[in-house]
């Protein structure tokens, strides 16, 4: 079987080595291109050479360079970077696995696009126990749809920029979805001073950012006698990796369109 090419943007960060190191240590995969910005540290060097063994694939900013011998690229950047990197690989035919967080609606519109042209798997959160949290949520949400409110918290480590996170934002849209609710309407972000009593319709949102927390996130259904929470909690960045690499092999298969995690886990 021939192995999977797969490029790692954001080569020189937390993620992007963890990606690398996935990549490196899986018998289908193999690295095939690494990117980072103009003026990195790390251009020119080699994208493996952390864990004392070389790939022999060199970080670039050229995408042309980086992205020569892909078939696929991961990217859990920014996302202005991303919306760069999308369309090369619309324009090249290139696979995407995109991690990346903080879209406005028009960078969305902008993927759902270049679905036209590639394959795209577009997840705030790849790993596994996340999306398996997120059918319970669905089914959860339907049986607490009177008499409970829902209030979804979330913690992520002080250098996290968006909030709240986009997982805990799709944990609300899934909900808000099983309970034929627009979660732009019903969604409260923030509390402060006399907020006056609670609408019952509502879904509310707490984050907390501090040290290095991976991701946490709890979903609190509260009635009356009763409570229920649904938590998940990251320990690692390596399961978001291992489900990039799963979405990849999902990809294999597909030449455009636009797919999520509850698709390449057969959840739908």
């Amino acid at each position: 079987m021939n192995k999977m090419k797969i490029a790692v943007a954001g080569a020189s960060g937390r993620m992007g080595r963890m990606l690398i190191e996935a990549i490196h240590t899986d018998a289908e995969a193999q690295l095939s291109g690494a990117l980072d910005i103009a003026g990195s540290a790390s251009l020119g060097t080699d994208a493996a050479g952390f864990l004392g063994q070389p790939a022999g694939v060199t970080i670039e900013s050229d995408f042309g360079k980086g992205l020569a011998d892909a078939d696929f690229l991961i990217d859990f950047t920014r996302p202005e970077g991303t919306l760069q990197h999308l369309a090369y690989c619309a324009e090249h035919g290139i696979k995407m696995i995109i991690g990346t967080t903080g879209f406005d609606e028009a960078g969305k519109a902008a993927i759902v696009a270049a679905a036209t042209k590639t394959a795209i798997v577009f997840a705030p959160n790849m790993s596994v126990g996340v999306n398996v949290t997120m059918k319970l949520l669905e089914l959860a949400a339907k049986s607490f749809s009177h008499g409970y409110d829902i209030e979804i918290i979330e913690a992520h480590h002080r250098h996290k920029v968006d909030a709240p996170s986009g997982t805990a934002l799709k944990m609300g849209e899934v909900i808000a979805d099983a309970l034929g609710r627009d979660l732009n309407e019903v969604g409260v972000f923030a509390r402060e001073g006399v907020t006056g009593e609670r609408d019952p319709s509502s879904i509310g949102f707490a984050t907390i950012r501090g040290g290095d927390i991976v991701g946490d996130h709890t979903v609190l259904f509260a009635g009356i006698g009763e409570r229920i929470e649904i938590t998940h909690k990251s320990s690692s960045r390596v399961t978001y990796a291992h489900g990039s690499l799963r979405a990849a092999r999902f990809l294999q298969t597909k030449k455009t369109g636009l797919f999520d995690m509850q698709d390449v886990l057969g959840l739908r």
